[in-house]
Protein backbone atom coordinates (compact mmCIF):
# COMPACT_ATOMS: atom_id res chain seq x y z
CA UNK A 1 0.00 0.00 0.00
CA UNK A 2 1.57 3.46 -1.21
CA UNK A 3 1.51 6.63 0.49
CA UNK A 4 0.73 9.87 -1.63
CA UNK A 5 1.75 13.11 -0.68
CA UNK A 6 -0.37 16.24 -0.64
CA UNK A 7 0.00 20.10 -0.44
CA UNK A 8 -2.06 21.77 2.32
CA UNK A 9 -2.14 25.62 2.72
CA UNK A 10 -3.90 28.06 4.95
CA UNK A 11 -3.84 31.83 4.85
CA UNK A 12 -5.29 34.44 6.73
CA UNK A 13 -5.39 38.48 5.96
CA UNK A 14 -6.11 40.74 8.21
CA UNK A 15 -7.32 44.39 7.95
CA UNK A 16 -8.24 46.60 10.88
CA UNK A 17 -9.88 49.58 10.15
CA UNK A 18 -9.66 52.98 12.58
CA UNK A 19 -10.21 56.38 13.86
CA UNK A 20 -7.72 58.91 14.76
CA UNK A 21 -8.63 59.37 18.54
CA UNK A 22 -10.26 56.96 21.03
CA UNK A 23 -13.78 57.58 21.84
CA UNK A 24 -16.09 54.77 19.57
CA UNK A 25 -16.93 52.08 22.13
CA UNK A 26 -20.40 50.63 22.88
CA UNK A 27 -22.00 51.36 26.47
CA UNK A 28 -25.28 49.63 26.68
CA UNK A 29 -27.87 47.85 24.55
CA UNK A 30 -29.84 50.76 22.79
CA UNK A 31 -26.07 51.39 21.21
CA UNK A 32 -25.90 50.09 17.50
CA UNK A 33 -24.14 51.34 14.85
CA UNK A 34 -26.52 52.81 11.96
CA UNK A 35 -26.81 51.53 8.31
CA UNK A 36 -27.36 54.61 5.98
CA UNK A 37 -28.87 53.85 2.62
CA UNK A 38 -27.14 56.07 -0.28
CA UNK A 39 -30.13 55.59 -2.39
CA UNK A 40 -32.98 57.06 0.09
CA UNK A 41 -30.78 58.05 2.85
CA UNK A 42 -32.55 55.99 5.13
CA UNK A 43 -31.11 55.14 8.48
CA UNK A 44 -31.61 51.97 10.25
CA UNK A 45 -30.23 50.39 13.66
CA UNK A 46 -28.72 46.87 13.13
CA UNK A 47 -31.72 45.71 15.52
CA UNK A 48 -34.09 46.87 12.61
CA UNK A 49 -32.09 44.93 10.37
CA UNK A 50 -32.11 41.94 12.08
CA UNK A 51 -35.98 42.41 12.47
CA UNK A 52 -36.74 42.07 9.38
CA UNK A 53 -34.44 39.90 7.48
CA UNK A 54 -34.85 37.73 4.55
CA UNK A 55 -34.90 33.69 5.39
CA UNK A 56 -32.49 33.18 2.06
CA UNK A 57 -29.64 34.82 3.95
CA UNK A 58 -27.78 32.48 6.07
CA UNK A 59 -28.54 32.42 10.14
CA UNK A 60 -26.38 34.32 12.43
CA UNK A 61 -22.92 32.55 12.26
CA UNK A 62 -22.79 30.92 15.66
CA UNK A 63 -18.89 30.62 16.86
CA UNK A 64 -18.48 27.88 19.49
CA UNK A 65 -15.62 29.15 21.73
CA UNK A 66 -13.18 25.87 21.67
CA UNK A 67 -12.82 25.40 25.23
CA UNK A 68 -16.18 24.46 25.32
CA UNK A 69 -17.89 27.88 26.80
CA UNK A 70 -21.19 28.65 25.49
CA UNK A 71 -21.86 29.78 21.90
CA UNK A 72 -21.24 33.81 21.76
CA UNK A 73 -24.36 36.02 21.22
CA UNK A 74 -22.86 39.34 21.20
CA UNK A 75 -22.37 38.82 17.80
CA UNK A 76 -24.69 39.99 14.95
CA UNK A 77 -25.09 39.11 11.81
CA UNK A 78 -25.53 42.15 9.69
CA UNK A 79 -25.88 40.06 6.61
CA UNK A 80 -29.73 39.36 7.74
CA UNK A 81 -30.51 42.68 6.09
CA UNK A 82 -27.94 43.00 2.89
CA UNK A 83 -29.19 40.17 0.40
CA UNK A 84 -26.31 39.20 -2.20
CA UNK A 85 -28.10 40.24 -5.72
CA UNK A 86 -27.33 38.35 -8.89
CA UNK A 87 -24.40 40.47 -10.51
CA UNK A 88 -22.49 39.11 -13.80
CA UNK A 89 -19.25 40.79 -15.29
CA UNK A 90 -18.08 41.40 -18.90
CA UNK A 91 -14.70 40.80 -17.90
CA UNK A 92 -12.98 37.14 -18.45
CA UNK A 93 -10.08 35.87 -16.14
CA UNK A 94 -7.52 35.88 -18.86
CA UNK A 95 -8.14 39.88 -18.91
CA UNK A 96 -6.18 40.16 -15.45
CA UNK A 97 -2.90 38.55 -17.13
CA UNK A 98 -0.29 39.45 -16.69
CA UNK A 99 -1.22 41.50 -14.20
CA UNK A 100 -2.20 39.44 -11.48
CA UNK A 101 1.25 37.68 -11.82
CA UNK A 102 2.55 41.16 -11.25
CA UNK A 103 1.00 41.75 -8.09
CA UNK A 104 2.07 38.44 -7.24
CA UNK A 105 5.64 39.26 -7.42
CA UNK A 106 5.82 42.37 -5.99
CA UNK A 107 4.40 40.89 -3.16
CA UNK A 108 6.88 38.32 -2.76
CA UNK A 109 9.41 41.06 -3.89
CA UNK A 110 8.21 43.12 -1.00
CA UNK A 111 8.12 40.54 1.77
CA UNK A 112 11.54 38.91 1.04
CA UNK A 113 13.17 42.20 1.15
CA UNK A 114 11.60 42.68 4.91
CA UNK A 115 12.44 39.25 6.12
CA UNK A 116 15.33 38.36 4.28
CA UNK A 117 16.88 34.86 4.96
CA UNK A 118 13.96 33.46 6.00
CA UNK A 119 11.19 31.19 4.56
CA UNK A 120 8.54 33.70 3.53
CA UNK A 121 5.46 32.37 2.43
CA UNK A 122 2.80 35.18 0.62
CA UNK A 123 -0.88 34.91 -0.76
CA UNK A 124 -1.24 37.48 -3.17
CA UNK A 125 -5.38 35.97 -3.44
CA UNK A 126 -5.75 36.46 0.01
CA UNK A 127 -4.13 39.93 0.40
CA UNK A 128 -6.25 41.36 -3.30
CA UNK A 129 -9.51 39.78 -2.03
CA UNK A 130 -9.39 41.70 1.55
CA UNK A 131 -7.97 45.03 -0.09
CA UNK A 132 -10.28 44.82 -2.73
CA UNK A 133 -13.14 44.73 -0.33
CA UNK A 134 -11.37 47.30 1.52
CA UNK A 135 -11.02 49.55 -1.31
CA UNK A 136 -14.79 49.70 -1.56
CA UNK A 137 -15.03 52.31 1.06
CA UNK A 138 -12.07 54.50 -0.47
CA UNK A 139 -12.37 57.73 -2.71
CA UNK A 140 -10.13 60.08 -3.80
CA UNK A 141 -5.95 59.62 -3.46
CA UNK A 142 -6.45 56.57 -1.14
CA UNK A 143 -8.62 54.95 -3.75
CA UNK A 144 -5.97 55.72 -6.53
CA UNK A 145 -3.03 54.53 -4.37
CA UNK A 146 -5.08 51.45 -3.73
CA UNK A 147 -5.82 50.88 -7.24
CA UNK A 148 -2.02 51.27 -8.25
CA UNK A 149 -0.64 48.91 -5.78
CA UNK A 150 -3.37 46.17 -6.96
CA UNK A 151 -2.98 46.76 -10.48
CA UNK A 152 -5.94 47.15 -11.34
CA UNK A 153 -9.27 49.46 -10.80
CA UNK A 154 -11.99 48.77 -8.58
CA UNK A 155 -14.80 47.70 -10.78
CA UNK A 156 -12.09 45.24 -12.17
CA UNK A 157 -10.80 44.43 -8.98
CA UNK A 158 -14.74 43.01 -7.80
CA UNK A 159 -15.09 41.37 -10.87
CA UNK A 160 -12.65 39.33 -10.59
CA UNK A 161 -13.56 38.52 -6.63
CA UNK A 162 -16.52 37.65 -8.71
CA UNK A 163 -15.48 35.68 -11.67
CA UNK A 164 -13.17 33.71 -9.18
CA UNK A 165 -15.92 32.67 -6.98
CA UNK A 166 -17.79 31.38 -9.86
CA UNK A 167 -14.49 29.03 -11.21
CA UNK A 168 -14.54 27.77 -7.74
CA UNK A 169 -18.04 25.96 -8.38
CA UNK A 170 -16.95 24.75 -11.22
CA UNK A 171 -14.09 22.72 -9.99
CA UNK A 172 -14.38 19.25 -9.83
CA UNK A 173 -14.46 17.44 -6.52
CA UNK A 174 -11.43 15.02 -7.21
CA UNK A 175 -9.35 18.45 -8.01
CA UNK A 176 -7.35 20.05 -5.86
CA UNK A 177 -9.96 21.98 -2.79
CA UNK A 178 -9.30 25.90 -2.86
CA UNK A 179 -11.29 27.27 -0.53
CA UNK A 180 -11.93 31.33 -0.11
CA UNK A 181 -14.24 33.09 2.70
CA UNK A 182 -14.40 36.54 3.86
CA UNK A 183 -16.06 38.50 6.46
CA UNK A 184 -15.97 41.79 7.51
CA UNK A 185 -16.67 43.07 11.39
CA UNK A 186 -18.07 46.25 12.60
CA UNK A 187 -18.05 48.14 15.75
CA UNK A 188 -21.25 48.27 17.57
CA UNK A 189 -21.58 51.97 18.05
CA UNK A 190 -24.36 54.88 17.77
CA UNK A 191 -22.17 57.21 16.57
CA UNK A 192 -21.15 55.06 13.45
CA UNK A 193 -22.92 55.52 10.39
CA UNK A 194 -22.25 52.53 7.73
CA UNK A 195 -22.66 53.19 4.31
CA UNK A 196 -24.94 50.32 2.80
CA UNK A 197 -23.81 50.19 -0.66
CA UNK A 198 -20.09 49.48 0.95
CA UNK A 199 -22.35 46.48 2.70
CA UNK A 200 -23.58 45.21 -0.46
CA UNK A 201 -21.18 45.32 -2.53
CA UNK A 202 -18.61 43.06 -0.59
CA UNK A 203 -21.62 40.73 -0.04
CA UNK A 204 -22.74 40.83 -3.89
CA UNK A 205 -19.05 40.08 -5.18
CA UNK A 206 -17.22 38.81 -2.17
CA UNK A 207 -19.86 36.91 -0.49
CA UNK A 208 -18.80 38.31 2.75
CA UNK A 209 -20.19 37.58 6.37
CA UNK A 210 -20.65 40.84 8.18
CA UNK A 211 -20.69 40.99 11.86
CA UNK A 212 -21.80 43.79 14.30
CA UNK A 213 -19.69 42.73 17.55
CA UNK A 214 -18.88 45.10 20.62
CA UNK A 215 -15.14 44.94 20.20
CA UNK A 216 -13.81 43.30 23.35
CA UNK A 217 -12.58 40.51 24.16
CA UNK A 218 -15.30 38.00 23.38
CA UNK A 219 -15.42 39.43 19.76
CA UNK A 220 -11.32 38.54 19.62
CA UNK A 221 -12.64 34.98 20.65
CA UNK A 222 -15.16 35.25 17.74
CA UNK A 223 -12.76 36.15 15.19
CA UNK A 224 -10.35 33.82 15.85
CA UNK A 225 -13.23 31.35 16.24
CA UNK A 226 -14.00 32.39 12.61
CA UNK A 227 -10.48 32.18 11.33
CA UNK A 228 -9.57 28.70 12.89
CA UNK A 229 -13.03 27.02 11.44
CA UNK A 230 -12.71 28.61 8.02
CA UNK A 231 -8.66 27.22 7.91
CA UNK A 232 -9.96 24.01 9.13
CA UNK A 233 -8.18 24.54 12.52
CA UNK A 234 -4.62 25.32 10.83
CA UNK A 235 -4.58 28.75 11.79
CA UNK A 236 -5.87 28.77 15.30
CA UNK A 237 -5.59 32.43 15.84
CA UNK A 238 -4.76 36.17 14.16
CA UNK A 239 -5.43 38.61 16.38
CA UNK A 240 -4.93 38.78 19.83
CA UNK A 241 -6.79 42.49 21.43
CA UNK A 242 -8.97 45.24 19.74
CA UNK A 243 -7.72 48.47 20.15
CA UNK A 244 -10.59 51.36 21.44
CA UNK A 245 -10.05 53.36 18.18
CA UNK A 246 -10.83 50.13 15.84
CA UNK A 247 -14.11 50.34 14.31
CA UNK A 248 -13.61 47.35 11.74
CA UNK A 249 -11.76 44.40 10.92
CA UNK A 250 -11.79 42.55 7.23
CA UNK A 251 -10.71 39.26 7.30
CA UNK A 252 -9.69 36.72 4.31
CA UNK A 253 -9.29 33.08 4.62
CA UNK A 254 -8.02 30.97 1.30
CA UNK A 255 -7.37 27.19 2.20
CA UNK A 256 -5.63 24.44 -0.43
CA UNK A 257 -5.36 20.92 0.04
CA UNK A 258 -3.98 18.81 -3.28
CA UNK A 259 -3.40 15.25 -3.84
CA UNK A 260 -0.70 14.73 -6.54
CA UNK A 261 -1.35 13.85 -10.25
CA UNK A 262 1.68 11.73 -9.77
CA UNK A 263 2.34 10.46 -6.36
CA UNK A 264 5.66 9.38 -5.07
CA UNK A 265 6.50 5.93 -3.42
CA UNK A 266 8.09 5.01 -0.25
CA UNK A 267 10.63 4.52 -1.82
CA UNK A 268 11.26 7.38 -3.41
CA UNK A 269 11.43 9.42 0.14
CA UNK A 270 15.30 9.53 0.89
CA UNK A 271 17.14 11.17 3.39
CA UNK A 272 19.35 14.11 1.45
CA UNK A 273 22.01 16.94 1.52
CA UNK A 274 19.88 20.82 1.21
CA UNK A 275 22.62 23.65 1.32
CA UNK A 276 21.45 26.67 3.47
CA UNK A 277 22.31 30.57 2.43
CA UNK A 278 24.83 30.17 5.40
CA UNK A 279 26.54 27.66 3.10
CA UNK A 280 26.08 25.13 6.24
CA UNK A 281 24.49 21.39 4.81
CA UNK A 282 21.87 19.70 6.48
CA UNK A 283 20.32 16.19 6.13
CA UNK A 284 16.79 16.26 5.50
CA UNK A 285 14.02 13.97 3.22
CA UNK A 286 13.83 14.45 -0.14
CA UNK A 287 10.70 12.97 -2.94
CA UNK A 288 12.31 12.12 -5.47
CA UNK A 289 10.17 11.82 -9.00
CA UNK A 290 9.96 12.91 -12.03
CA UNK A 291 7.38 15.69 -14.03
CA UNK A 292 6.81 16.59 -17.48
CA UNK A 293 7.08 20.32 -17.27
CA UNK A 294 10.16 22.37 -17.48
CA UNK A 295 10.75 25.91 -16.43
CA UNK A 296 13.78 28.05 -17.33
CA UNK A 297 15.36 31.19 -18.61
CA UNK A 298 19.10 32.30 -18.51
CA UNK A 299 19.52 32.20 -14.58
CA UNK A 300 17.53 29.62 -13.20
CA UNK A 301 15.43 26.11 -13.89
CA UNK A 302 12.33 24.68 -12.73
CA UNK A 303 9.25 21.79 -12.81
CA UNK A 304 5.72 22.26 -12.57
CA UNK A 305 3.90 19.37 -10.85
CA UNK A 306 0.47 18.68 -11.39
CA UNK A 307 -2.43 18.09 -8.41
CA UNK A 308 -5.05 15.65 -9.40
CA UNK A 309 -7.19 16.95 -11.76
CA UNK A 310 -4.99 19.43 -13.07
CA UNK A 311 -6.40 22.27 -12.08
CA UNK A 312 -3.60 24.01 -9.64
CA UNK A 313 0.32 22.24 -9.88
CA UNK A 314 3.24 23.63 -7.40
CA UNK A 315 5.72 25.17 -9.32
CA UNK A 316 9.51 25.71 -8.75
CA UNK A 317 12.19 27.71 -9.54
CA UNK A 318 16.07 26.83 -8.67
CA UNK A 319 18.52 29.77 -9.35
CA UNK A 320 21.34 28.63 -10.89
CA UNK A 321 24.74 27.96 -8.99
CA UNK A 322 26.70 31.19 -8.04
CA UNK A 323 23.02 33.14 -8.51
CA UNK A 324 22.15 34.61 -4.77
CA UNK A 325 18.05 33.62 -5.00
CA UNK A 326 17.41 37.60 -3.50
CA UNK A 327 19.09 39.04 -6.71
CA UNK A 328 17.53 36.04 -8.99
CA UNK A 329 13.84 37.26 -7.65
CA UNK A 330 14.43 40.93 -7.69
CA UNK A 331 15.43 40.50 -11.29
CA UNK A 332 12.10 38.92 -12.15
CA UNK A 333 9.58 41.18 -13.61
CA UNK A 334 5.49 40.10 -13.42
CA UNK A 335 6.00 39.79 -17.46
CA UNK A 336 8.57 37.40 -17.55
CA UNK A 337 7.36 35.41 -14.27
CA UNK A 338 4.32 34.76 -15.94
CA UNK A 339 6.28 33.97 -19.63
CA UNK A 340 7.83 31.27 -17.72
CA UNK A 341 4.94 29.77 -16.51
CA UNK A 342 2.99 29.58 -20.11
CA UNK A 343 5.95 28.54 -22.02
CA UNK A 344 6.58 25.86 -19.60
CA UNK A 345 8.50 23.21 -21.75
CA UNK A 346 6.85 19.39 -22.15
CA UNK A 347 9.33 17.42 -21.77
CA UNK A 348 10.55 14.50 -18.79
CA UNK A 349 12.47 15.83 -15.89
CA UNK A 350 14.20 13.98 -13.25
CA UNK A 351 13.39 16.10 -9.73
CA UNK A 352 13.96 16.02 -6.32
CA UNK A 353 12.37 17.71 -3.53
CA UNK A 354 12.57 18.09 -0.37
CA UNK A 355 9.84 17.17 2.14
CA UNK A 356 8.87 20.98 4.03
CA UNK A 357 6.48 22.62 6.83
CA UNK A 358 6.34 26.52 6.90
CA UNK A 359 4.89 28.81 8.24
CA UNK A 360 4.50 32.83 7.77
CA UNK A 361 3.44 35.42 10.43
CA UNK A 362 4.47 38.93 8.77
CA UNK A 363 3.07 42.70 10.01
CA UNK A 364 2.49 44.19 6.43
CA UNK A 365 2.21 47.65 6.69
CA UNK A 366 4.90 48.82 6.15
CA UNK A 367 5.23 46.24 3.05
CA UNK A 368 2.14 47.80 1.69
CA UNK A 369 4.06 51.17 2.21
CA UNK A 370 6.78 50.01 0.03
CA UNK A 371 5.04 48.96 -2.36
CA UNK A 372 3.35 52.45 -2.39
CA UNK A 373 0.18 52.34 -0.34
CA UNK A 374 0.84 54.80 2.02
CA UNK A 375 -2.04 57.84 2.47
CA UNK A 376 -4.33 54.02 3.75
CA UNK A 377 -2.44 54.29 6.81
CA UNK A 378 -2.83 58.00 7.73
CA UNK A 379 -5.25 60.22 9.00
CA UNK A 380 -5.09 61.84 5.15
CA UNK A 381 -6.64 58.63 4.24
CA UNK A 382 -10.33 58.72 2.25
CA UNK A 383 -12.56 55.97 3.55
CA UNK A 384 -15.61 58.26 3.65
CA UNK A 385 -17.73 55.23 1.36
CA UNK A 386 -17.16 52.88 4.25
CA UNK A 387 -19.05 55.40 6.37
CA UNK A 388 -19.31 58.29 8.56
CA UNK A 389 -17.50 58.17 12.45
CA UNK A 390 -16.48 60.67 14.65
CA UNK A 391 -12.64 61.10 13.41
CA UNK A 392 -10.70 60.50 10.69
CA UNK A 393 -10.71 56.88 9.23
CA UNK A 394 -7.67 54.84 8.31
CA UNK A 395 -6.16 51.73 8.68
CA UNK A 396 -4.12 50.66 11.41
CA UNK A 397 -3.12 47.11 10.88
CA UNK A 398 -2.76 44.89 8.50
CA UNK A 399 -1.90 41.23 9.37
CA UNK A 400 -0.82 38.55 7.25
CA UNK A 401 -0.57 34.87 8.27
CA UNK A 402 0.51 32.03 6.69
CA UNK A 403 1.00 27.74 6.49
CA UNK A 404 1.79 25.35 4.48
CA UNK A 405 2.58 21.23 4.68
CA UNK A 406 3.68 18.96 1.67
CA UNK A 407 4.27 15.98 3.56
CA UNK A 408 3.41 11.86 3.31
CA UNK A 409 -0.70 11.45 4.60
CA UNK A 410 -1.83 8.08 5.05
CA UNK A 411 -4.09 7.80 1.89
CA UNK A 412 -4.94 4.48 0.54
CA UNK A 413 -3.53 4.63 -3.76
CA UNK A 414 -3.07 2.39 -6.13
CA UNK A 415 0.07 1.18 -8.45
CA UNK A 416 1.65 4.66 -9.35
CA UNK A 417 2.20 4.52 -13.31
CA UNK A 418 3.94 7.28 -14.89
CA UNK A 419 2.06 8.89 -18.26
CA UNK A 420 2.84 11.84 -20.47
CA UNK A 421 0.02 13.11 -22.25
CA UNK A 422 0.53 15.33 -26.22
CA UNK A 423 3.44 13.38 -27.02
CA UNK A 424 3.53 10.44 -30.32
CA UNK A 425 5.97 7.87 -29.99
CA UNK A 426 6.22 6.92 -26.30
CA UNK A 427 7.54 8.17 -23.13
CA UNK A 428 10.61 10.97 -23.96
CA UNK A 429 14.24 10.78 -22.82
CA UNK A 430 15.18 12.38 -20.14
CA UNK A 431 16.17 15.94 -21.10
CA UNK A 432 16.74 17.86 -17.33
CA UNK A 433 17.14 17.47 -13.87
CA UNK A 434 16.05 19.72 -11.45
CA UNK A 435 17.15 19.37 -7.36
CA UNK A 436 15.86 21.72 -4.93
CA UNK A 437 18.62 21.00 -2.75
CA UNK A 438 19.58 24.58 -2.15
CA UNK A 439 17.05 27.86 -1.82
CA UNK A 440 14.28 27.78 -4.20
CA UNK A 441 10.94 29.92 -5.08
CA UNK A 442 8.23 28.18 -4.87
CA UNK A 443 4.49 28.68 -5.78
CA UNK A 444 0.86 27.53 -5.85
CA UNK A 445 -0.55 28.26 -9.20
CA UNK A 446 -3.88 28.10 -11.25
CA UNK A 447 -3.16 26.45 -14.27
CA UNK A 448 -5.93 28.19 -16.37
CA UNK A 449 -4.22 31.13 -15.98
CA UNK A 450 -0.95 30.10 -14.90
CA UNK A 451 -1.86 32.91 -11.69
CA UNK A 452 0.29 31.99 -8.64
CA UNK A 453 -2.27 32.44 -5.62
CA UNK A 454 0.92 31.43 -3.39
CA UNK A 455 4.59 32.64 -3.27
CA UNK A 456 7.40 31.74 -1.06
CA UNK A 457 11.35 31.19 -0.70
CA UNK A 458 12.48 28.31 1.08
CA UNK A 459 15.35 28.68 2.28
CA UNK A 460 15.25 25.89 4.84
CA UNK A 461 13.25 22.90 4.67
CA UNK A 462 14.21 22.29 8.57
CA UNK A 463 13.19 25.63 10.86
CA UNK A 464 15.15 24.18 13.59
CA UNK A 465 17.98 24.80 11.07
CA UNK A 466 17.60 28.86 9.60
Amino acid sequence: MEKRLKTVTAIIMLVVIAVSTVGCTGESEPNAAKIESTDDAEERTLNDVADDAKPERSPIYDIEIRSGEATLATTVNLMEGVEGKEVYSDYQLNDYEPGMTDFALRLGKACNESDAGQNVLVSPLSVLMVLSMTANGAEGGTLAQMEKVLGFPVDMLNAYALLYKEKLKNIHANAGNLKIANSIWFLNDPSFVINREFLQTNADYYDADVYSAPFDQTTVSSINAWVSDKTERMIPKIIEILDPRDLMVLVNAVTFDGKWREPYTPRAVVDGEFHLPSGKIITTPFMHGHDYLYLSDDNAQGFVKEYKGREYAFAALLPNKGVNIRDYLESLSGEHLHEILINAEECLVRTSMPKFESDYDVEMNDVLKAMGLETAFTTSAEFGKIGKAPHDIYIRRVKHKTFIKVDEEGTKAGAVTSSWEGGAGGAPAIEHEVYLDRPFIYMLIDMETKTPFFIGVLNTPDPEHP
